[in-house]
C-alpha cells in the first residue's frame, strides 16, 4: 500500500567534454561520478558542477583517436585510489586518479565485451571476445580460465531416479500426443539482442551469472558459476529470452526479460536454472526492447531500461525507465521516467548507489549527470473525523488502486475502485481541505494532472471502475473532472530531467503546489500552480515561484491549521506562509523560541498538535523519531496521526498509541521509550508490520506485513477513546455494539460516568432494545471500578462520583434499570426484571420466583410478554434449579415449588411425598419443617416457639443442636418455665466451655443459684459466691467455712489482701488476717488491723520482726541482682568484641562463614549471629516440626546463656532486661517498707535499704548506653538503602536474608527497657 516518493533530485550538467559518454560509475568516498568516453575517462564532481580529472586513454594508444573505440567496464578502487577501465581492445588499465598514471594490467586479442567486479572488489571477471570467461583476483593474477559454453549442465545437475519414461506419464489436456511430440527448436535470439555477454554477480559475491548466446542454437542460456569458475547449472531452454540480466542482491532470484508471442515479460531464474515467477510489461510485442535490469541495494526496487525501437529513419529513440515493486506477489510498476526523444536526453547508462538503497543515477548522451532519491510513502486521505474516508490510492502503473477502508478492508492488489489514467501515473495527492478529502489529483510521466472529485455526477465516468481482481463493493466513486497540462520550464536542462516536480500537493479546488530544482543544486523552487475557468486539458497557470536557499526534501501540511512545513536536506524546518498577500519563508520556531532543526534528515514528517502546541515530527530512514528537535524514540518503524493521537510501530514488533492531548515532549519520551510495560497503549503486532491508515469512527488500524497482506486490529487506546465519545453524546447503542464486538467490559457504561448513566437509565434501555444485550450487560456487572482497573481514565478526564457511596454499585445499577424497564415495558423486559432480581449482590430469588408465580396466574399474556414457563425457564439458566428448588420451598407456597420442581430433574416419586407431608402439617409446624430442611434453623426456631408446650423438648433439643441459646433466650418472657430451662442449659453448656463466670450469672438469672454458686466458686469470684450464698440461706458457721475456703484460694493466688478480707470479716478471725497481710507484705493494712483490733502486742511479736526479715532479703536480693547484672554486662561487651574481630577477619579459625561476615554492614552487629554456627540452625529447623512444647524448650535453649553458644549475646540482652525489669518493679515494694521501718524507728535499716536501691537503679541507668547501643536499635528488617547506604550495605540487606531472619524475630531484644522516674519511692528524711 506504498508508493515511491521522490524526495529530491539533483541535476549535473551539461559539460564541455569529447566524444559522448559510455558508462560510468560512483566513488562513494568522494561522492564524484567517473564517466567514460570513447575519448578517455572524466572525474565529474556535483559539488562544484565541473570536471575534477579528465584522463585522456588517447595518448597513450588505449583508445584510437578517432572516436571509434568502446570503454565496456569501469570501476572505482578505493582502496588504490584508481579507476579500472576495460576497453573493447582488450586492454585492462588501472588509473591512478591523484596522479593520473596510466598502467595497463593486462591485455586480451580477442578483445573483450565485459568486465564485471564481484561485490566484495576481490575478484573481477573478463568476457573475452572469443567467448571465454577469465576470473581474476584484485591484483589482476589470472586464477583460471573456461569457455562460457560448456555442454555439461554443472554440478547442480538434476538427479532422475527412473519414475517411468516419458510415455508413461500423464501430459493433462495435451494428451497422449504429446509423449510422441518432438521436441520444438529454441528460436534466435531476437533481432534487437547486442549479442553481447551480461554478467551479474550474487550478493554475497559467491555466485555469477553470465547471459550469453549460444552459438550452436543462436539462444540465450544463463548460467551460473561459483567463483572458481566451476559451473553450478545452466539454464533451460528459453524461447526469446534477451540479453538483460540482473541478480537480486539478497540472492533469491535472477532477472532477465523474455519476448513471447504476444508480451513481453520479465522473468526470474532460481539458481539452478529454473523458471521462478514472471510479470508482463506494459507495452506490445515489438514496441520496445529492454537494454538492462538493475536491482537496488535491498532488492525491493526493480528498474528496467527500456529504449522503443525506431520506427523510421527519421524517428528518434525515446528512453523510458521504471520502477517496479512487488507486494503480495504482484508487481506494481511505481514510477515512470521519459526520457524524451532528442540525442543529449537519451539515456546511456544507468545505476543504483552502491551505499544508499532509494538512490538512482542516470547518465544521458549530452553529458547530463541526474539523481533521484526516492523512499516509501502511504498516500491516504486526512480530514476532519465527520468527513474522513480512509482512502488510500496506490500507483500500479497507468491504474490507482484506491482502497476505501471505511466500508471494507480489501487486501492488495485488490481495491475498492481503480482509476485509469493514459499514461503512467507518478504522484498522487488527496485534496488537504479536510471536508474535501476524497478527492484526488493524479500527476502523470506527461506531466498532467487529472482530478477526481466525488460528488453529483449523473454520467458514469470510464475510466472509474469498481473492484479488481473480481471483487467489488458498493461505494460512492470519484469522476474525472478536469485534467489540466503542467508546462516545464524552458531551459536546456530541464528538458533533460523527466521528473521536473516533486512533493506534490493539492492545496485548494484548483491550487496546487510542488518542487522543483532551483539553478544550482542545493537550491529549490516552490511552484503554485493554478487552474482557472478553462476547457479540459488546458494548461495550469504558474501564478508564482518561490526560490528557496535549500534543497527541499519533504512537504507537510496540517489539515486543520492550513500550516506548511518545508524540511530542507540539512535538516532545517521552515514555514511557508503560503496563504498571505505575498507568500514568504521563515523558520519554524518551537515554543521556547528556537529555530526548528532535526539532527537528521527525515524521509516521513508530519504536523501535529502537542498539548496545545503546533509540532512538527520526523522519522529517518534509520528509525529515528524526531518531535521539533528532540529525539524521543529509536526504534519506530512507522507512524500514524489520527485525532489526537500518534500511533507508531516499533523494531519491537509493537504498536504504540499515545496521546497528544495535555501532553509534554518529555512525558512522550518516556512513554515511546518505555515499551515494557504493558497497558492500554501498548499493544503486541506481526514481525514487520507498518501502519497504512486509521479508519475514523471504527477504531480500525491497518498494518501491512512485509509481504504485502493487510491485517486489521482494533488498537485499545482508540477503542477506549472512542467509546469515551459515543458515552459523553449519550450514544449508548454504539459504545455498546462496539464493547460488544471488541470483547470491552460492559461495566465501562457505568463506570465512565455513573451520574450520568443513572439519570439517561431510559435512554439506555431505549437505544439497546434487545432483552438480551441488557441481559448481558447485567451478567458482566462487577463491584470494581473499571477505570481505576482495567481501564484506567486518561489524566485530563474528570472522574464522576457514585450518586449514593454507602450502596454496592451492582445493586443500584440493578434497581435503577429496573425501574425503570417496569416504567416503560414490564412485559417487554420481563426476562431482564428477573436477572436484575438475580444479580444483585444478595439476590432475589424469592421476588423472582413471586414474579413468575404471577406470570402463571395471569389469564392471556401480553404479545410482547413472556409465558412462566419461559421466565422460570430462563431463571433456571441463571440459578442452580437446586438452589431455585430450596428458595421456593422457603417461600412456603406449594404451587410455586411444584412449578420450579417440573422443571428440574428432581423425580417426583420423591418430593411429591415430602411435599405431601408437609400439607398435612399444621401452619407453624409446617414452616419449622422447611425451615428446618433448608438448614434455617433461626427461623425455624421461631416457628417452634408458636407451636405450644408439647414441642418444647423438641425446641430445647434444636437449641442444644445449634447452639442458639441467645436467641431461644428473646422467645420465650424471663418468668416462663420455658425461659428458665433455655437458661439453665446455657449455664450449663458454659460450664462445658470452663466460661464459670458466665454460666453463674446465667445460673443466677434464672433462679438457680445453688448451681450459681458453684460455677462462682470455680471462677474465683468470691463476692458473687458470698452473694449466691445469702441467696441460699447460709447461716454465719456456713458462711465462715465458705470464706475460710475461699481465702485459701486466694492465697493460692497471692492474693493476700482479699484474704484478708475474707477472715476477718466473714470468718471473724483478725489474728489469721493480720498474719496473711504480714505474709503478703500488706504492712499498712495489717496496722489497720492491729490498731483496729487494739493488739498492740502482734506489733512486737510478729510485725517488727517481719520487717525486719524483709529488710534483710531485700538487701541480699539486691546485692545479687547488682552481681548478675554487672558480670552479664562485662560478658555483653567481651562477646562483641569477639564478634568485631572475627569480622574483621582476625579470628578466622573462629568463623566458618567469614565472606558472608565481611559484607555485612557495622551497624548490623546482631546478624551474623545465627552465621556463627550453621549446626545450630540446621537443628532447629528439624525442632520446628515438631509438637509446641518441644518448641518451646528448643526456643528456650535457643537464648542460652552458656559461654560461646550462637546467640549468646542475645541471651545476654535478654537477662539483662529481665533483671532491669525485675529492679524497677521493687519500687514499690520497697517504699511501702521504707515506710514501715521509719515509723518504729529502724531508720539506719531504712537508709541501708533506700541506698542500695538507688546504687543498683544508678547502675542500671548509667549502663544503659552501653549495653542498647544506638547503632544497636536500627530496625533491622529494613534494608540499609537511602543516601547514607553504601554497596557493601545494600548487598548485606538483599543477600544476607538468611543472617537477618533471627534479628527481625528478636527485634524487642534491641529495644532497651523504659524507666519510670515519675514513681517517688524514695523517703527523704533517709536522704
Amino acid at each position: 500500500m506504498r508508493n515511491l516518493k521522490l524526495l529530491h533530485t539533483r541535476e549535473h550538467g551539461p559539460v564541455q567534454a569529447l566524444g559522448s559518454p559510455q558508462c560510468f560509475c560512483l566513488r562513494a568516498d568522494q561522492g564524484t561520478l567517473l564517466i567514460g568516453s570513447e575519448y578517455g575517462i572524466l572525474e565529474l564532481d556535483p559539488a562544484i558542477q565541473g570536471v575534477m580529472n579528465d584522463i585522456s586513454l588517447t595518448v597513450d594508444g588505449f583508445l584510437p583517436e578517432d572516436g571509434s573505440g568502446r570503454i565496456v567496464g569501469i570501476e572505482d578502487l578505493p582502496d588504490q585510489e584508481g579507476v579500472c577501465v576495460a576497453t573493447a581492445a582488450g586492454d585492462v588499465i588501472l588509473c591512478n586518479l591523484r596522479t593520473k598514471q596510466l598502467e595497463c594490467v593486462g591485455s586480451v586479442d580477442s578483445g573483450l565485451t565485459t568486465m564485471s567486479w564481484s561485490p566484495d572488489q576481490e575478484l573481477v571477471l573478463l568476457v573475452t571476445g572469443q567467448q571465454t570467461l577469465i576470473m581474476m583476483t584484485k591484483d589482476f593474477e589470472p586464477i583460471t580460465e573456461r569457455e562460457i559454453h560448456q555442454d555439461d549442465f554443472g554440478e547442480g545437475k538434476f538427479i532422475t531416479v527412473g519414475w517411468g519414461k516419458k510415455e508413461t506419464q500423464f501430459h493433462g489436456s495435451e494428451g497422449k500426443q504429446a509423449a510422441h511430440r518432438k521436441q520444438t527448436e529454441v528460436p534466435t535470439a531476437s533481432s534487437s539482442d547486442d549479442g553481447r555477454p551480461r554478467v551479474t554477480w550474487r550478493g554475497d559475491g559467491q555466485f555469477v551469472a553470465v547471459s550469453a548466446i549460444c552459438p550452436q542454437t543462436g539462444a540465450r542460456k544463463v548460467r551460473v558459476w561459483s567463483r572458481e569458475l566451476v559451473l553450478q547449472s545452466t539454464s533451460e531452454p528459453i524461447p526469446g529470452l534477451e540479453q538483460a540480466l540482473a541478480w537480486k542482491p539478497s540472492g533469491s532470484l535472477i532477472a532477465s526479460t523474455q519476448e513471447k508471442p504476444n508480451k513481453h515479460d520479465v522473468v526470474f531464474f532460481e539458481k539452478n536454472g529454473l523458471l521462478h515467477g514472471e510479470f508482463t510489461l506494459p507495452f506490445q510485442k515489438g514496441q520496445a526492447k529492454v537494454n538492462e535490469l538493475l536491482w537496488n541495494l535491498d532488492s525491493t526496487i526493480l528498474a528496467v531500461w527500456l529504449e522503443d525501437l525506431k520506427k523510421g529513419k527519421n524517428s528518434e529513440t525515446k528512453t523510458d525507465v521504471q520502477l517496479w515493486t512487488v507486494g503480495n506477489y504482484h508487481w506494481y510498476l511505481k514510477q515512470s521516467l521519459h526520457f524524451g526523444s532528442t540525442e543529449k536526453s537519451r539515456l546511456v547508462s544507468l545505476l543504483w548507489d552502491p551505499e544508499i538503497p532509494y538512490r538512482l543515477h542516470a547518465l544521458c548522451r549530452g553529458w547530463h549527470a541526474l539523481c533521484y532519491d526516492w523512499h516509501w510513502s502511504t498516500d491516504c486521505s486526512s480530514g476532519e473525523e465527520s468527513h474522513l474516508v480512509a482512502n488510500v490510492a496506490v500507483i500500479d502503473g497507468d491504474k490507482v488502486l484506491v482502497t476505501a477502508f471505511q466500508h471494507s478492508v480489501v487486501p492488495p492488489p485488490m481495491c475498492t475502485f481503480q482509476l485509469q489514467l493514459q499514461q503512467a501515473v507518478n504522484q498522487v495527492a488527496f485534496h488537504t481541505d479536510p471536508t474535501k478529502s476524497a478527492d484526488l489529483a493524479v500527476l502523470d510521466a506527461s506531466n498532467r494532472i487529472s482530478v477526481y472529485r466525488v460528488g453529483d455526477s449523473t454520467v458514469k465516468d470510464p475510466t472509474v471502475t469498481l473492484g479488481g481482481s473480481g471483487f467489488k463493493a458498493s461505494v460512492e466513486t470519484p469522476h474525472l473532472e478536469k485534467t489540466y497540462r503542467v508546462e516545464v520550464c524552458c531551459g536546456e536542462g530541464k528538458q533533460v530531467n523527466p521528473l521536473a516536480f516533486r512533493l506534490f500537493t493539492w492545496l485548494q479546488d484548483d491550487t496546487f503546489l510542488a518542487v522543483s530544482q532551483g539553478q544550482l543544486a542545493t537550491h529549490s523552487v516552490i511552484h503554485h500552480l493554478t487552474g482557472g475557468p478553462e476547457a479540459e486539458g488546458g494548461c495550469l497557470h504558474l501564478r508564482l515561484s518561490m526560490p528557496v536557499d535549500g534543497d527541499v526534501i519533504s512537504l507537510c501540511c496540517n489539515p486543520k491549521t492550513r500550516a506548511i512545513a518545508l524540511q530542507l536536506a540539512d535538516g532545517q524546518i521552515l514555514k511557508y506562509l503560503w496563504e498571505a498577500p505575498t507568500p514568504a519563508l521563515e523558520p519554524w520556531r518551537s515554543s521556547t523560541g528556537s529555530a526548528v532543526r532535526f539532527p537528521s534528515p527525515c524521509v516521513q514528517t508530519a504536523l501535529a498538535m502537542i498539548g496545545g502546541e503546533e509540532a512538527i515530527l520526523g522519522l529517518t530512514d534509520r528509525c529515528r523519531f524526531f518531535i521539533n528537535d528532540v529525539e524521543v524514540a529509536s526504534n519506530v518503524t512507522s507512524f500514524a496521526r489520527y485525532d489526537e493521537f500518534l500511533l507508531v510501530t516499533t523494531h519491537s514488533h509493537t504498536c504504540q498509541c499515545v496521546s497528544l492531548r495535555d501532553t509534554s515532549l518529555k512525558v512522550l519520551q518516556a512513554g515511546l521509550s518505555s515499551s515494557s510495560t504493558p497497558n492500554e497503549t501498548l499493544r503486541k503486532v506481526e514481525r514487520g508490520s507498518r501502519i497504512v491508515t486509521v479508519v475514523p469512527q471504527d477504531t480500525k488500524l491497518i498494518l501491512q506485513m512485509p509481504r504485502g497482506n493487510l491485517e486489521t486490529v482494533h488498537h485499545r487506546a482508540l477503542v477506549l477513546a472512542q467509546i469515551r465519545k459515543w458515552l459523553d453524546r449519550l450514544m449508548f447503542k454504539e459504545a455498546f455494539e462496539c464493547m460488544r464486538k471488541l470483547r470491552i467490559n460492559l461495566n465501562l457504561l457505568y463506570d465512565h460516568n455513573p451520574k450520568v448513566f443513572l439519570e439517561n437509565v431510559e435512554t439506555f434501555i431505549k437505544q439497546i432494545d434487545s432483552v438480551n444485550y441488557i441481559n448481558l450487560f447485567f451478567t458482566e456487572l462487577k463491584e470494581e471500578d473499571f477505570t481505576k482497573t482495567m481501564y484506567p481514565s486518561p489524566v485530563s478526564s474528570s472522574v464522576q462520583l457514585q450518586q449514593c457511596p454507602g450502596q454496592k454499585k451492582v445493586d443500584l445499577i440493578c434497581d435503577a434499570m429496573r425501574a425503570a424497564m417496569e416504567n416503560i415495558n414490564p412485559q417487554k423486559y420481563c426476562l431482564s426484571i428477573l436477572t436484575s432480581h438475580v444479580k444483585k449482590s444478595t439476590p432475589e430469588l424469592e421476588i423472582a420466583l413471586q414474579k413468575v408465580h404471577e406470570l402463571r396466574e395471569t389469564v392471556s399474556p401480553a404479545a410482547e410478554g413472556v409465558t412462566a414457563e419461559a421466565a422460570l425457564k430462563y431463571l433456571l439458566f441463571l440459578v442452580d434449579v437446586n438452589e431455585l428448588y430450596d428458595h421456593s420451598l422457603g417461600t412456603y407456597d406449594f404451587d410455586l415449588v411444584v412449578m420450579v420442581a417440573e422443571k428440574s430433574q428432581k423425580d417426583p416419586k420423591e418430593y411429591l411425598p415430602f411435599l405431601n407431608t408437609l400439607q398435612k402439617m399444621e401452619t407453624n409446624y409446617q414452616h419449622y419443617t422447611i425451615d428446618k430442611y433448608l438448614k434455617r434453623y433461626k427461623k425455624a426456631l421461631c416457628h417452634l416457639s408458636k407451636c405450644g408446650t408439647e414441642h418444647f423438648s423438641e425446641f430445647l433439643n434444636l437449641v442444644k443442636d445449634q447452639n442458639l441459646y441467645n436467641e431461644a433466650l428473646k422467645l420465650y418472657p424471663p418468668d416462663t418455665p420455658e425461659h428458665k430451662a433455655v437458661g439453665s442449659a446455657f449455664g450449663e453448656h458454659l460450664n462445658q466451655k470452663h466460661l464459670y463466670e458466665q454460666a453463674g450469672l446465667i445460673f443466677a438469672r434464672c433462679g438457680a443459684f445453688e448451681r450459681a454458686l458453684d460455677a462462682f466458686l470455680s471462677s474465683g469470684s468470691w463476692q458473687q459466691a458470698l452473694c449466691m450464698a445469702f441467696r441460699l440461706g447460709y447461716t454465719a458457721d456456713q458462711l465462715a467455712g465458705l470464706a475460710r475456703s475461699l481465702a485459701g484460694k486466694l492465697v493460692e493466688q497471692r492474693k493476700h489482701a482479699e484474704a484478708a478480707i475474707l477472715l476477718e470479716q466473714y470468718a471473724q478471725d483478725y489474728e489469721e488476717a493480720v498474719l496473711l497481710l504480714l505474709e503478703g507484705t500488706v504492712w499498712e493494712e495489717a496496722l489497720r488491723l492491729i490498731h483496729k483490733y487494739s493488739r498492740l502486742d502482734i506489733l512486737e511479736t510478729n510485725f517488727k520482726p517481719a520487717i525486719l526479715e524483709a529488710q534483710r532479703n531485700y538487701l541480699v536480693f539486691l546485692d545479687s541482682q547488682k552481681t548478675t547484672f554487672t558480670r552479664h554486662r562485662k560478658r555483653l561487651l567481651v562477646v562483641r568484641e569477639l564478634k568485631e574481630q572475627a569480622r574483621q577477619g582476625l579470628l578466622d579459625d573462629e568463623t566458618p562463614n567469614c565472606l558472608e561476615a565481611d559484607l555485612i554492614s557495622e551497624t548490623s552487629s546482631i546478624m551474623t549471629a545465627s552465621d556463627m554456627s550453621g549446626k545450630y540452625s540446621h537443628s532447629n529447623s528439624r525442632i520446628s516440626a515438631r509438637s509446641s512444647k518441644n518448641r518451646r524448650k528448643a526456643e528456650r535453649k535457643r537464648h542460652s546463656l552458656k559461654e560461646g553458644s550462637p546467640l549468646e549475646d542475645l541471651a545476654l540482652l535478654e537477662a539483662l532486661g529481665e533483671n532491669i525489669r525485675t529492679t524497677e518493679n521493687m519500687k514499690g515494694e520497697v517504699h511501702s517498707l521504707l515506710k514501715g521501718l521509719v515509723l518504729f524507728g529502724y531508720d539506719e535499716p531504712a537508709r541501708e535499704l533506700q541506698q542500695a536501691l538507688e546504687e543498683a537503679l544508678q547502675l542500671i541507668e548509667r549502663s544503659l548506653p552501653e549495653i542498647w547501643t544506638t547503632d544497636l536499635q536500627q530496625n533491622p528488617a529494613n534494608p540499609v538503602l537511602g543516601p547514607n547506604s553504601t554497596a557493601n550495605s545494600i548487598m548485606a540487606a538483599y543477600q544476607q536474608q538468611r543472617i537477618a531472619a533471627p534479628a527481625v524475630q528478636d527485634a524487642e531484644l534491641l529495644i532497651p527497657p523504659k524507666l519510670n522516674k515519675n514513681i517517688q519511692w524514695k523517703l527523704n528524711l533517709l536522704q
